[in-house]
């Protein structure tokens, strides 16, 4: 089968998938979506898999234009297996999961980045609900954690690693959970968040194609918060996830690595790319005091 066939198939594969998560957690998916989906899908797949952003620690040397990431379960011949999860809110239970390598065998040896060899996001299709946690490996390939969902719904299960060899890979499926949904109202755009205690400001503009910079600013109580402690080798982490499809960006202060038993703050550079306008769901993971906190905002890419 040739390549284009195969892009198809899978990108019809995928759109099932979403239909029936979405129909799992209580939503209705409109035909015109799934139709939607496919196309999107088979673009994508045929753009590449190149970063979203500039380069992981937020340089400026990487392509301006760049095809979106973490929209499928594989990626340069790596592939994220089922993720095994507890079914229903309140349920204790463990999240898992396998990654299998080109070769086809379980991959159980990782590329260390930003002082881990995996990072996992979870996130409601609503945007709501995100974690970005720290699995642990077996010996058998398997990734697991202690894992009890909070609400019911359709979830996006990011997994952000670099292999042995080669470039970032992000891989992604979803995972239903049952029961009574409660849809919260849109995340507003907004400059400023609230978490904590903490006020973060967020100043410059999503560039559809093109590197942008934008600078958070942490303060408490109105005054700035300079005792940024580093987390995971950084004063900040960044998520932005595309609001519609869940198109992952993950980036990382610019600038040069944050040093065990300094601080930082109270502002926080990063450099992003969005690969089309439209809104973007943003996630910035900063430590005080031992605390991580994390910031929410929603904001326009033109």
């Amino acid at each position: 089968m040739g390549a284009p066939q195969r892009i198809g198939l899978y990108a019809a594969g995928l759109a099932a998938v979403f239909a029936a998560a979405f129909a799992v957690a209580g939503v209705a998916v409109p035909e015109s979506t799934v139709e939607n989906w496919t196309a999107t899908e088979g673009e994508h797949d045929m753009e590449g898999d190149e970063d979203m952003a500039t380069d992981e620690h937020g340089g400026h040397d990487a392509p301006a234009a760049q095809a979106p990431r973490g929209l499928g379960i594989e990626q340069d011949g790596y592939v994220l297996g089922e993720v095994a999860a507890p079914t229903v809110p309140g349920a204790p239970g463990t999240l898992a999961f396998t990654i299998t390598g080109p070769d086809g065998a379980t991959l159980t040896e990782y590329t260390e980045s930003h002082e881990k060899d995996l990072h996992l996001i979870v996130v409601r299709a609503d945007g709501t609900g995100f974690r970005h946690v720290h699995p642990e490996l077996g010996a058998d390939g398997t990734w697991t954690i202690p894992w009890e969902w909070d609400a019911a719904g359709t979830y996006r299960v990011f997994a952000d690693f670099v292999p042995p060899t080669g470039e970032d890979v992000t891989l992604s499926r979803t995972v239903a959970v049952d029961g009574d949904l409660t849809v919260p109202a849109p995340l507003q755009v907004s400059a400023t968040a609230e978490t904590d205690g903490f006020t973060v400001a967020l100043a410059g503009d999503l560039v559809a194609g093109e590197a942008s910079e934008l600078t958070l600013t942490v303060t408490r109580d109105g005054e700035p918060v300079t005792a940024l402690e580093p987390y995971l080798g950084a004063y900040g982490h960044l998520v932005a996830l595309r609001d519609g499809d869940l198109a992952y960006l993950h980036v990382h202060p610019e600038g040069a690595e944050a040093e065990p038993g300094t601080v930082s703050g109270p502002d926080i550079v990063f450099a992003a790319s969005a690969p089309t306008p439209g809104r973007y769901l943003l996630y910035l993971d900063f430590q005080v005091d031992g605390q991580v906190h994390t910031a929410q905002f929603a904001a326009e890419a033109r």
